[in-house]
This record gives structure tokens, C-alpha cells and sequence, in this order.
């Protein structure tokens, strides 16, 4: 769920996005940070978020020779909603196979929540669809007392709100650690007026689906997918995992890295599952250390001139450790 707001005027972007990429059967709408000509990395947000979450760190990948491509999930946002209500896993992951058919070059995926588990699920079908994959406090095993607290919240209001306001207080009460803002102007960009009362911007089917009796069946994860999608994984790729998130536990990151050896892996002191709202600065300082550090070299390894074999034109080991910083013993 989106939950930042600013009372800075000059920090609220304009509703509509800057573009609209094709989905599975419809369309994805983005907000383009830098230039269209540097690498491409693709922001996927969680369930119930929007592109808006992600425009801090897509200015600044904008800022750093990236071009960041902050994208609303197919039913969210101002992206299409599903004309035969299908958000399933595997058709958000059919996006991100669409998606990419757009751009010019392999983009490097950065997904939280649901937008990483669609992001692995695309990879598991096409291994080479992208350079690099970050899965922001998400993997194919999660706690389900976590989770559930997410769907529980995410289905708390079907009647919508009074106010803006009303909604800032259901966010204040799930989210005790964050402050709550005086100024709840910036949650109109994640929340849509019909009728007189607010709800959040996302479509209702996506989580109360007409024909399906179980609503936990809708958020149910399909960890043998997952997992052995993650098993497959040959491209750089980084866990970020808030400190105080209780839904991926140290246990669910150590599985993770058992799957994926040559992962990173971060923990952001003090965040919990909303990682870059919690700690935005600490996060993206990450995010850049792991695209300069496993994505750049690849680039320039793209863009060599091709000569003949011998010792002097070795190309230097990528991906040869573990790279895994601060796992729990």
C-alpha cells in the first residue's frame, strides 16, 4: 500500500504518466526518469501500490545514468485493468514479458512486493529477459501472518472513505511507526473518487475477484513456481530485506540465498516491509551500489569490441562469490 505523502508542492507529480507501455492485453502506464538512451531499469511496486512509490529513487537512477521506468502493475494506478479480471501471478508476470518487447535492451528489474514476484516469474520463463533482478523484501518464501496482515488491510475498506483524511487515518493505524501526515493532499494520486467516497486506486476484482468463495485463495502464493524460478536465476541479483519486515524473515532470506547463491543481499536497519519508504536514502544508496557494482562491467563487456582469443583478452569473472552482505549467522 502507497503511504508516502509530501507537503511539498514541487515533490507531487502530475497524474498523468509520461507514457503508456503495452501489457498482456493492455496497457502499463510509467513515469520516465533520465535519459531514454542509458540503461533501462524498470521499478515494479507492490500489490495495492502505484508508480508514485517509486519516484524518488527513479529521479535519482534518472540522475545517475539510468533510465528508470517507474511502472503502475496491470489493475493499479492508472495502468489497464483486466478486462477478463485475471491478476493472477502469471499474468502479471505475462506483462513484464510484454513490456519488455518495448524497450531496446534488457532492462534490469527492481520489484517490491508482488512487483518482484512478477518480475521472477517472467524470469522463470525467459532467463534472459533481463541483465539484473532486485527483489525488495520479497522471495518465494514468505510469512504468512505478514502477508495476511497486508490483505487484511488491503481489504479493510470495500466501501472506500469519507475523505482523504479518513484514508490517512486507516493508513496511521496500519503503519504505527510512520508519522502521520497533517497535510493528506498527496494521497489523491493513490486513491480515485466515484461517487462521492474515495477508494484506493486500484481495481476491487484484484482483490474480491466475482466467482472465486475463498478471497485468501487470490493472494495465495505459488511457491513451487516461485522457487524454482529463483533456482533458475543466472543473472546478477540482489535480496533487500527491511530489518523489521514480518514478511520475509531472516530464515525465508537464508532459503532465498540457498536457491541463488551468487545473490547479494542487504538488510536496511530499521525498515520494515515498505523498505524505500521507510529508509529511502539508505535504500537507494544500495540499489546504485549493486547496478554500478554487478550491472555496469556488464555493460561495458556488451559494447567491447569482439577479438581473438588469447590470455589478454579474458574477459574479468563476474558473478564468481556469493556476494552476500550482512546474513544473520
Amino acid at each position: 500500500m502507497v503511504t508516502e505523502h509530501e507537503s511539498e508542492q514541487q515533490d507531487r507529480p502530475a497524474l498523468t504518466p509520461s507514457l503508456l507501455l503495452p501489457g498482456d492485453g493492455l496497457e502499463l502506464a510509467a513515469d520516465a526518469y533520465g535519459d531514454p538512451a542509458d540503461p533501462p531499469v524498470v521499478l515494479l511496486p507492490g500489490g495495492g501500490q502505484t508508480r508514485h512509490s517509486w519516484r524518488r529513487t527513479a529521479r535519482r537512477l534518472g540522475d545517475h545514468g539510468w533510465y528508470a521506468l517507474a511502472v503502475d502493475l496491470r489493475g493499479h494506478g492508472d495502468s489497464g485493468w483486466a478486462p477478463d479480471g485475471d491478476y493472477t501471478f502469471e499474468r502479471f508476470g505475462a506483462d513484464l514479458l510484454a513490456l519488455r518487447a518495448a524497450l531496446s535492451q534488457p532492462p534490469v528489474f527492481v520489484g517490491a512486493s508482488l512487483g518482484g514476484l512478477a518480475a521472477l516469474i517472467a524470469l522463470g520463463r525467459e532467463p534472459d529477459l533481463a541483465r539484473g533482478l532486485v527483489l525488495v523484501d520479497v522471495s518465494p518464501f514468505l510469512q504468512n501472518e505478514g502477508t495476511a496482515r497486508i490483505a487484511g488491510f488491503m481489504r479493510s475498506a470495500p466501501e472506500g472513505f469519507a475523505s482523504p483524511a479518513e484514508a490517512a487515518d486507516a493508513v496511521a493505524a496500519y503503519l504505527p511507526h510512520r508519522q502521520r501526515p497533517r497535510d493528506t493532499s498527496g494521497l489523491h494520486r493513490n486513491l480515485r473518487l466515484v461517487d462521492g467516497r474515495w477508494f484506493w486506486h486500484w481495481d476491487p476484482v484484484f482483490l474480491f475477484p466475482p466467482d472465486e468463495p475463498d478471497p485468501e485463495r487470490v493472494t495465495s502464493m505459488p511457491t513451487d513456481l516461485t522457487a524454482a524460478a529463483a533456482a533458475s536465476l543466472r543473472i546478477p541479483t540482489m535480496l533487500v530485506r527491511g530489518s523489521r519486515s514480518d514478511v520475509v524473515s531472516e530464515e525465508d532470506a537464508r532459503r532465498f540465498l540457498a536457491l541463488v547463491p551468487h545473490a547479494d543481499y542487504c538488510d536496511v536497519a530499521g525498515a520494515h516491509h515498505m523498505v524505500a519508504g521507510d529508509d529511502n536514502a539508505s535504500f537507494d544508496g544500495r540499489i546504485l551500489d549493486f547496478l554500478d557494482r554487478r550491472i555496469r562491467p556488464r555493460l561495458i563487456l556488451d559494447t567491447a569490441p569482439v577479438r581473438g582469443p588469447g590470455p589478454a583478452d579474458e574477459a574479468p569473472a563476474l558473478d564468481s562469490g556469493p556476494g552476500v552482505h550482512g546474513m544473520p549467522a
